[in-house]
């Protein structure tokens, strides 16, 4: 009876041992990713001043069918002005003498990747416009958010930016729209199951370290299937942007009803042809993450089909031209992935914008009417 007891003891604290051990072992398995998270949150924090993801920063409007920023929304080194525009606050209306810029693109114009509001490159722009033209009173609107098409931009200059009475307008978008008709074309052709861009699991959308990892592991796949051009899309790159010319072109027609000079610009990237095949993987790794079926060839010729619409488009509408899209170069110095700007790229790419603007006899005469007495 006494063994008995005793190897009936013994056997309860066995298990008890191998209980305790996987309660251990989860412990402590939950502490390292709790340890994790805190460590990416942290450096998030200290990269971006904010823990927060991108999209707590935009609202969705019903009346408009448009997502925008949150108005008076701030955190880390992004705040939006009461208006919902990202950068200072406006003057409603415009008051006498002012010349107001408004900027129209996506998440390259809406500069999340920088230091802050004041290395946003419009930003910097109309600070080079005042410091050239010191007596004159500049201020500007960024109209832009991250995923917006040619089609969103339209709607937003006429229910947001236009009522603000922008003289200028400068258009910056290319990467969604070629996207998403890349992504058009790799369902059509049965590469992809659903053109619609795969969004992240729920985990992913609340943890940034499941965030990370899931994005990571999207590249990977996808520069190891680039490597050996299984599952790749294959076009004639001078088939490609037959809808965006006809959006760009209506966007423009529309923003020269508002705006009396408005001004194109051809798109940078970090990706460039004389790059060596590991400099163009490594270029192209952000757009991947949207295109899987990519290759940077197609990538490079895409985007080169697509500036030279706006070349044409610009030409046609009687739209100022802002060319010169390579003048940045393209490293991870000015590029922050393979379309987004550092700080350095954002300076490059006011430099080239505020120095067309500034050649410009349009803009000349707007300065010289606005200055004179009403």
């Amino acid at each position: 009876m006494s063994h008995s007891v005793l190897t009936q003891k013994g056997v309860l604290s066995t298990r008890g041992k191998r209980t305790l051990l996987v309660l251990i072992t989860i412990a402590a398995i939950v502490l390292a990713l709790l340890c994790a998270e805190g460590a990416v949150r942290l450096r998030q924090m200290l990269k971006y001043g904010s823990a927060k993801v991108l999209e707590d920063y935009y609202t969705f409007d019903p009346k408009l069918n448009l997502r925008v920023p949150v108005a008076k929304f701030a955190s880390g080194r992004i705040s939006i002005n009461s208006l919902g525009f990202r950068g200072p606050e406006l003057v409603v209306p415009k008051p006498p003498g002012t010349v107001r810029l408004a900027f129209l693109g996506a998440s390259t114009t809406f500069c999340a990747e920088v230091s802050g509001n004041e290395y946003v490159w419009p930003h910097l722009v109309a600070t080079a416009l005042g410091q050239t033209y010191s007596g004159a009173k500049i201020d500007y609107v960024n109209g832009s958010l991250p995923g917006y098409t040619m089609d969103a931009l339209l709607k937003n200059l006429q229910h947001r930016v236009a009522p603000l009475h922008p003289d200028v307008i400068v258009i910056y978008e290319a990467s969604n729209n070629l996207s998403g008709e890349m992504r058009d074309l790799a369902e059509k052709r049965g590469i992809i199951s659903d053109s619609k861009f795969k969004e992240f699991s729920w985990p992913g959308r609340y943890s940034l370290l499941w965030n990370l990892v899931e994005k990571n592991l999207r590249v990977l796949a996808s520069q190891r299937a680039a490597k050996s051009d299984q599952g790749r899309l294959e076009v004639d790159a001078s088939t490609l942007g037959n809808e965006y010319r006809q959006a760009l072109t209506q966007l423009v027609r529309a923003a020269q009803q508002s705006a009396k000079l408005v001004a194109v610009a051809t798109f940078s990237i970090q990706l460039r042809s004389d790059q060596s095949p590991e400099q163009k993987m490594r270029a192209s790794a952000s757009a991947f993450f949207y295109m899987s079926f990519a290759t940077p060839r197609l990538l490079i010729e895409g985007y080169e089909r697509y500036n030279q619409i706006i070349r044409e488009v610009a030409r046609e509408t009687g739209a100022l031209l802002i060319d010169g899209e390579n003048g940045i170069p393209g490293d991870s110095v000015h590029f922050a992935d393979t379309v987004h700007f550092t700080d350095a790229g954002s300076k490059a790419m006011a430099h080239r914008i505020s120095s067309a603007l500034i050649s410009s006899a349009t803009l000349h005469k707007i300065l010289a009417d606005d200055a004179s007495p009403r």
